[in-house]
């Protein structure tokens, strides 16, 4: 029996995806990327930064490491992919962060190559859909949203400056919208050599719609906004397009990409 077997064509039929990256109306170019992949139910959105070449390299190199290294665990002797009956038990989260760990280190090592491309970095937020359960990878501030009926909720915590200060109870979240920092990251993939990675998981349910996306569409719009268009939408598919065309008319301030993963019922 081969290592893929884990990964059974029921467990490919469970979800259903859609993404979009648009360079929004203010920026000349997009440092963000993004990853589908249906096969090995993994999704990613990376928003680089460090220039006009770093950060679309960074991003890039995120997407396609993380992509590669998980492919490379499934096919060894210790498929994470394979069926775990429960949350706490399942390899993925470490495979998620080892994925990205190698990305950070790739990235890094491609700088510190090329003089053009130093400094650069990227944010990564990253699902894996696995049986009935979800799983999350994350640096910096771009976002995963949770979409389960009349509710959304942030399932990942915002690595910024502005995030920080709200903790520390120094701003309110109203205060931090209009903030001259909200831009600032507090940790990144690729700009040193190592990164902390949060990796987090869920039991979903029939129904459940994950959100992925980088800040040019959180800033733009509100949580309740974002299930507004989510719950909607006439085709699932439009989604992103969606989501997209509503932050290029508040502004477009930033690259904008998102990605919409439904759990079947």
């Amino acid at each position: 029996m081969s290592n893929t077997a884990g990964l059974t064509a029921a467990s490919r039929l469970k979800v259903v995806s859609a993404g979009l990256t648009d360079v929004g109306r203010k920026r000349n170019h997009n440092e963000d990327s993004f990853l589908i992949d249906d096969e090995l139910q993994l999704y990613v959105v990376a928003d680089g930064m460090g220039g006009h070449a770093g950060g679309g390299t960074a991003s890039r190199i995120a997407v396609e490491t993380i992509d590669k290294e998980l492919r490379r665990a499934r096919e060894g002797k210790d498929n994470p992919f394979l069926s775990v009956p429960n949350l706490q038990d399942s390899p993925i989260p470490e495979a998620l962060r080892t994925a990205v760990e190698k990305a950070c280190l790739a990235i890094y090592t491609a700088a510190q190559e090329d003089p053009r491309l130093s400094g650069m970095g990227t944010t990564v937020i990253s699902l894996v859909v696995r049986d009935e359960h979800a799983f999350f990878a994350h640096v910096g501030d771009s976002r995963a949203y949770l979409i389960r009926g009349d509710l959304i909720q942030q399932i990942s915590e915002d690595h910024s400056l502005v995030n920080e200060q709200i903790k520390a109870g120094m701003i309110t979240p109203e205060e931090a919208k209009h903030s001259r920092y909200k831009n600032i990251i507090t940790r990144s993939v690729g700009f040193e050599e190592e990164v902390q990675v949060d990796v987090m998981g869920l039991v979903s349910e029939p129904g459940d719609v994950f959100l992925l996306c980088s800040d040019g569409l959180a800033n733009m719009l509100e949580d309740r906004e974002i299930h507004e268009v989510v719950a909607q939408a006439q085709s699932f598919e439009d989604v992103p397009k969606r989501l997209v065309d509503f932050a290029n008319e508040r502004g477009g301030d930033d690259n904008i990409t998102v990605i919409v993963v439904r759990v079947a019922p």
